[in-house]
């Protein structure tokens, strides 16, 4: 290419370069990367004239840059070479001079800017040149420091007398910021810019003299790594010289692999691993990894066993002994007992215990330990979000460790304990994984019996642990893992029920837990069915022995009390006073528990017309459910539906609204009361959300109630799904909606006449106190529930 002429004055207008990331200083040269079509259009408008453009540096990444994100300050350079290549042009400009952009216009797809030239400081003192001998003094610390600057750079240093040209030389070489490079430019002062390299080059030495520190010490700390190993080569040589063997810990590990009877895969790992450790130095970092891993395999109890007692009649009289009533769960044991009795290699069961809280799930999973003489152990799953907590990780990772399915195995010392998963129900799912899905294999009897931890790597027996998982509700379980468990349900407790769980089990168990002998303290029937009716409100016992808790400590402080005082002096003829005994009766526990937390308000709240009692099933047991209908009039017909009611909800009282609209003559209410009315339905407890269809006819009911302004009975309760021809289909729950009805108060209980097997599973008190009626149509339900008839076409 022949030389090319610079022209001394800086054109007026000229075309635009926008960079990213760099600077062009001038007096240097500089290859440049093009791509953007708004740079190559403006490269080539350069090269079709003067072969000058303005370099600006751009403020953002953008590929479509503005005016706005341009620097006012660049470099007018001068385009020395261009070279086509597969993303762009390739160019080497040389910078001429220092200009400011006064305007930058967009130019039919290139950029074009007004351009005023800026002229840099030349002036020369003792300031300038005490500058360029430290500039020369830096580069000779740096070249000696570092072999990535090329030799020659000291010469040409030397060489140069220009200190501008010097400043931007070594300000191009070095590793500065775009943004630093360009304060830089747009510095007036001569000896401003040569200190700011100053400072450029002083940070590139404390970096390489960092770096040669850093490669010191790790050469060191190899050179003592390999004298180590060296010396403990030495001393194994120097002890198989005297006879003494390998050293003590790898003896002492081979002695447990050859103790712990382990299966042959089991031990072809450990001595593998052995003979690993026995290769490294305790300096390596993997040394201590392999030495924990081998403690896991050899903690393990691959092949230890408790003996299981056999015995169905020993086996029902503890589970009698700890637990009342719950008589499925105790002849499902019974029979996986027997069954074990007449054949010996009987997988273990997975059993899932669901119902409400404090119905004694976790406690009956340790009776059943204790029955079948196995250890308990157990693995609360509520929360956890993990996969690898139950598969464990894996040793590539630091600080890995086996999964909680292990970690409890060991825990419980023997392979065939009793494992609870407790709250199965609540298991997370995370971006590591779903624990759920890990529980698959665990949990299927067809592919236990190889379950591979994720740390251990080694196929693991669990067909012999028998596993009973817990549950409030089925609905957050997995399918899968739904489909591989036998489902028990545990419903809730009557009030006879409770009475007798208090008297055998909870309160014996609070006077021995608060220092009082059960003579101490009497607690009469009345005062306990006062506790379960008016201070709890559960389908289990735990509220009911928490107040059971709170009258012994009131007993326990009184008699704490009464021991301080000082006693008075004995005489011959006075008796030892009688031990203090307390009698509990129900109209004193308010002195104790302070007043009724708990009211019967049925009466009340369904005293004016439109408001029906439901029932409900929650996951704490069953509940009553007040539905509440009004007309409001001078409306346009809208049914307003409020309380948090889910979609199933919603729909169940539109079914209900269309229904009675098309069988307004024969329900004895207006047909048209949707014509300039507005409907609202209202479920209270707004804040808790509902949903479900069983509350289907308990609406149609509080509807039909508050249209033919008629109260509902208040000794009525009613549940089912109603469908828009009328008809009342059969809904879960019927045993705990009914102990429910009963609490409240309730007498007479409506129930689809499909859910009458069910009535089969209640108490026998709870059939004599509530009168059950079975309705297959809602006009069943209305006869019952409004005191007037309905009449009959």
């Amino acid at each position: 290419m022949p030389d090319v002429i610079i022209p001394s004055p800086v054109p007026s207008e000229l075309p635009v370069l926008p960079l990213r990331g760099t600077v062009v200083l001038p007096l240097t040269v500089q290859p440049l990367g093009v791509g953007r079509p708004v740079s190559i259009e403006a490269v080539n408008r350069a090269l079709g004239g003067d072969r000058l453009i303005l370099a600006l540096l751009q403020s953002d990444e953008s590929d479509d840059p503005q005016p706005s994100a341009l620097k006012q300050v660049g470099t007018v350079v001068l385009i020395r070479q261009m070279v086509k290549a597969e993303t762009g042009l390739r160019i080497l400009v040389e910078g001429v001079a220092r200009a400011r952009a006064e305007s930058v216009i967009h130019e039919h797809g290139w950029l074009k800017a007004i351009v005023r030239a800026m002229p840099e400081p030349t002036e020369r003192s003792i300031e300038i040149d005490a500058h360029m001998r430290r500039l020369r003094e830096l580069i000779d610390r740096a070249l000696s420091l570092t072999t990535n600057l090329p030799p020659e750079l000291r010469s040409i240093v030397t060489g140069i007398d220009d200190p501008l040209r010097l400043c931007y030389l070594l300000a191009t070489m070095l590793e500065m910021k775009a943004e630093d490079r360009q304060l830089l430019l747009e510095e007036e002062q001569l000896a401003v810019k040569l200190s700011a390299v100053e400072t450029a080059i002083n940070r590139e030495i404390a970096l390489l003299e960092l770096k040669g520190k850093i490669e010191s010490q790790a050469q060191q700390e190899m050179t003592d790594a390999q004298k180590q190993y060296y010396l403990r080569q030495q001393m194994k040589a120097i002890q198989a010289e005297l006879g003494e063997g390998e050293g003590s810990e790898i003896a002492e590990l081979r002695r447990r692999v050859a103790d712990a009877a382990l299966s042959e895969h089991v031990t072809t790992v450990a001595d593998r691993e052995i003979d690993r450790l026995d290769r490294m130095t305790p300096a390596s970092p993997e040394y201590q990894m392999i030495r924990t891993y081998l403690d896991w395999v050899l903690e393990v109890p691959w092949n230890v066993t408790t003996e299981d007692r056999l015995d169905p009649v020993e086996a029902r009289r503890v589970l009698d002994e700890d637990h009342y009533d719950l008589d499925k769960v105790k002849e499902r044991i019974v029979e996986y007992l027997a069954v074990r009795k007449l054949k010996g290699d009987l997988k273990g069961p997975i059993l899932c215990f669901v119902g409400p809280p404090g119905v004694g799930k976790t406690s009956l999973g340790q009776s059943i330990a204790r029955a079948m003489n196995r250890k308990f152990v157990r693995l609360s799953l509520g929360g956890v979000r993990d996969e690898a907590e139950i598969r464990g990780h894996r040793r590539t990772y630091i600080g890995a460790m086996p999964g909680r399915i292990i970690q409890a195995l060991k825990q419980a010392g023997s392979v065939n304990p009793v494992f609870m998963l407790d709250e199965v129900d609540k298991i997370g799912v995370g971006f590591q994984g779903d624990p759920a899905a890990a529980l698959l294999e665990v949990l299927d009897p067809a592919q236990n019996n190889s379950f591979r931890d994720h740390y251990l790597e080694i196929p693991f027996d669990l067909s012999r642990v028998l596993f009973i998982a817990t549950s409030n509700q089925l609905g957050t379980v997995h399918p899968a893992l739904l489909d591989r468990m036998e489902i028990i349900p545990l419903t809730g407790y009557s009030e006879e029920e409770k009475l007798h769980i208090a008297r055998r089990y909870l309160i014996p168990r609070q006077l021995t837990e608060h220092g009082l002998s059960p003579e101490a303290v009497r607690i009469d029937d009345g005062a306990l069915r006062r506790i379960i009716g008016d201070y709890t409100r559960e389908a289990g016992v735990r509220s009911l022995e928490r107040q059971l808790g709170a009258i012994a400590r009131k007993v326990a402080a009184r008699v704490a009390t009464a021991a301080a005082r000082p006693a008075p002096l004995p005489t011959d003829t006075a008796a030892a006073p009688p031990p203090q005994v307390f009698d509990i009766e129900a109209t004193a526990l308010p002195g104790y528990l302070g007043p009724a937390r708990f009211h019967r308000e049925v009466a009340f709240r369904t005293s004016r017309a439109g408001v029906a009692t439901g029932v409900a099933w929650t996951e704490t047991g069953g509940d009553v459910l007040f539905i509440e209908a009004s007309v409001l009039p001078g409306g346009n017909g809208n049914i307003i539906l409020t309380g948090q009611l889910g979609n199933v909800m919603q729909e169940s009282a539109r079914a209900a609204v269309s229904f009675i609209r098309e069988q307004a003559a024969a329900l004895a209410v207006p047909p048209d009361f949707l014509n300039k009315q507005d409907l609202h339905v209202h479920v209270p407890a707004g804040a808790i959300p509902k949903d479900g269809p069983s509350a289907g006819v308990t609406i149609a009911t509080a509807i039909v109630s508050t249209l033919r302004k008629e109260p509902i009975r208040d000794d009525v309760a009613m549940t089912g799904e109603i469908t828009l021809s009328g008809l009342v289909l059969p809904v879960g729950g019927i045993r705990e909606k009914a102990l429910a009805a009963r609490r409240h108060g309730i007498k007479t209980f409506v129930l689809p006449e499909m859910n009458t097997p069910d009535l089969a599973e209640l108490p026998e008190e709870v059939k004599q106190d509530l009168t059950f009626v079975p309705a297959r149509t809602l006009e069943d339900v209305l006869k019952v529930a409004l005191p007037q008839a309905v009449p009959t076409e």
